[in-house]
């Protein structure tokens, strides 16, 4: 009799535990999760895919609190954050960063050595002159640019890995780490996500796009190439891929108008004008976001023939030109990758 009552017992715990599992599993499913937030001046979303949501529940607000993180450390409209330490210590001392900050200008400085000076990450000075994005953004004078001009330059930089101290040597100078710190933050979140078993994920920071792995029906992602001609969302084409970063730099994301001119935010190191070509926009496709950012506006600035060169050199890096005729061109090895979706785009040879 005992041994009856134990049987059912134990049966009823083995029921009951079934029971527990199965409920659990209702509601801790696979499925997509996702976090928004607004930092580093944009709208961020990331989404984990195929994933339980237990899992999301405890991951996705480290992602958030990574980014902020980020953004506290580079913000150049903050004045607690370690960016605006560098450039109000300009011409007087060395400033000791963080390993995120240090790593970020010394990324930078290395592109602004390869670009033919069309990204420098010490264009704070016109960046702050014009304000584009902000409530108070004009069109400066060119007696306003001139004096800017030799303020900007990366060799100016002295940076000391020993120490993490970074130091600019000219009184006025100001680093503006927003054409790279996105890619570098999107880099460090799916890096988080990895380490913590995520297989599949989109990370979307202001149009800086980095995808992982397959979407919820086991494919590659389909990626949209934004239409630069319209504010709107939309898109021009798309590309099919995975484990890839895709940036797109255009005249469309922030400008201001005078006298029925657009001035867009990518300002030429060397004439501390916004760039002036017949390009409308540049997306970059790498491994890397930082890459992929740091690329697409000094790409943009080195113009089509000169920027397919460039990026035909760099093993792993692609790029689609978009002008303002609406002709799209690109680098050897995506062209046939990419699906133009709306008519009114030609592609080029």
């Amino acid at each position: 009799m005992k041994k009856i009552s134990l049987l059912k017992i134990i049966a009823t715990i083995v029921i009951v535990g079934l029971i527990g599992m199965v409920s659990y599993n209702m509601f801790d499913k696979k499925d997509t999760y996702s976090t928004t937030n607004y930092y580093l001046d944009t709208v961020n979303n990331i989404s984990v895919l195929n994933t339980r949501k237990s899992k999301a529940d405890k991951l996705l607000p480290k992602v958030d609190k990574l980014i902020l993180d980020i953004h506290n450390k580079m913000s150049s409209q903050m004045n607690s954050s370690e960016i605006s330490a560098i450039n109000m210590a300009a011409g007087i001392r060395p400033v000791k960063v963080s390993s995120d900050t240090f790593n970020v200008i010394k990324i930078a400085e290395g592109y602004s050595k390869i670009t033919d000076h069309k990204f420098d990450v010490s264009i704070g000075p016109l960046t702050s002159l014009w304000n584009i994005g902000n409530d108070k953004a004009r069109v400066p004078s060119e007696d306003e640019i001139k004096p800017l001009l030799g303020l900007v330059n990366y060799k100016d930089i002295v940076l000391n890995e020993k120490e993490s101290t970074v130091f600019l040597k000219k009184s006025g100078m100001k680093l503006d780490v927003g054409g790279i710190a996105k890619g570098y933050c999107a880099d460090k979140v799916a890096d988080l996500l990895k380490s913590n078993g995520i297989k599949d994920a989109i990370i979307n920071l202001g149009g800086n796009v980095y995808v992982f792995g397959h979407n919820s029906l086991g494919k590659n992602f389909s990626v949209g190439i934004q239409n630069p001609t319209t504010p709107e969302q939309k898109s021009m084409g798309i590309v099919v891929l995975t484990d890839k970063s895709v940036v797109t730099s255009g005249v469309y994301e922030r400008y201001i108008e005078k006298d029925g001119k657009i001035y867009h935010h990518m300002l030429d190191p060397e004439t501390g004008y916004p760039f002036d070509n017949n390009l409308q926009a540049v997306t970059i496709i790498s491994e890397k976001s930082i890459d992929a950012d740091a690329l697409s506006t000094s790409t943009f600035g080195l113009g089509i023939e000169k920027g397919r060169k460039f990026i035909d050199s760099i093993d792993g890096v692609d790029a689609i030109f978009i002008t303002k005729d609406r002709k799209v061109y690109t680098t050897k090895n995506i062209k046939n990758k990419l699906e133009i979706t709306d008519d009114s785009f030609k592609l080029a040879d």
